[in-house]
C-alpha cells in the first residue's frame, strides 16, 4: 500500500461517526468501500426490528469511503434508499458502496446492505457527491 493510501485510510478509519456505531472498515480500495455492522439491541425501533436511521446510516458510512477513497474531499449531493428486508438484534450488516461512475466533479454510488447472516438484501440506495477541489492525504499523484 502507498504513503498515499494508508494516509487515504488512516483518515477515513478516524470517522467517529462510524467508530461510535461500531461499524468496521473491512476493504477500501478507489472507489470502493465494505463495512460490517453487529446490530445489537440498542439499535432496534419501537417494533424490535433494526432501525431505518442505523441501515441508511451504515450505507451513508460505506458511501462516504467509497467516494473519498480517492483522496479528494467528496460530500453527499443526494441519497436515496429502499428498505427491503427487516433485520434483528444479532443481524450482522454489510454495507457495500461502489462507485458507478465520475463525470467531473460529480460521482454516482450504488450502495447494498445485505444481512450476512442470511445473505438476503436489506437495503439498496442511489447516491450522488459532489467532489471539491481540496484533497487529503496528499495531493493526487503525489
Amino acid at each position: 500500500m502507498s504513503t498515499q493510501q494508508t494516509q487515504i485510510e488512516a483518515h477515513i478509519l478516524a470517522d467517529p461517526c462510524a467508530n461510535a456505531l461500531g461499524a468496521r472498515l473491512v476493504e477500501l480500495r478507489p472507489g470502493y468501500a465494505r463495512y460490517t455492522l453487529a446490530v445489537t439491541a440498542a439499535m432496534l425501533n419501537f417494533h424490535g426490528m433494526t432501525h431505518g436511521g442505523v441501515v441508511f446510516t451504515l450505507g451513508d458510512i460505506a458511501f462516504a469511503a467509497a467516494s473519498n477513497s480517492h483522496g479528494q474531499v467528496a460530500v453527499a449531493q443526494n441519497v436515496n434508499i429502499t428498505f427491503v428486508q427487516a433485520t434483528q438484534a444479532g443481524a450482522q450488516l454489510v454495507a457495500e458502496a461502489s462507485e458507478v461512475t465520475l463525470n467531473g466533479p460529480f460521482g454516482l454510488y450504488d450502495i447494498r446492505v445485505t444481512d450476512a447472516n442470511t445473505g438476503q438484501l436489506v437495503a439498496r440506495s442511489q447516491a450522488t457527491v459532489y467532489r471539491k477541489k481540496a484533497w487529503f492525504g496528499g495531493q493526487k499523484g503525489e
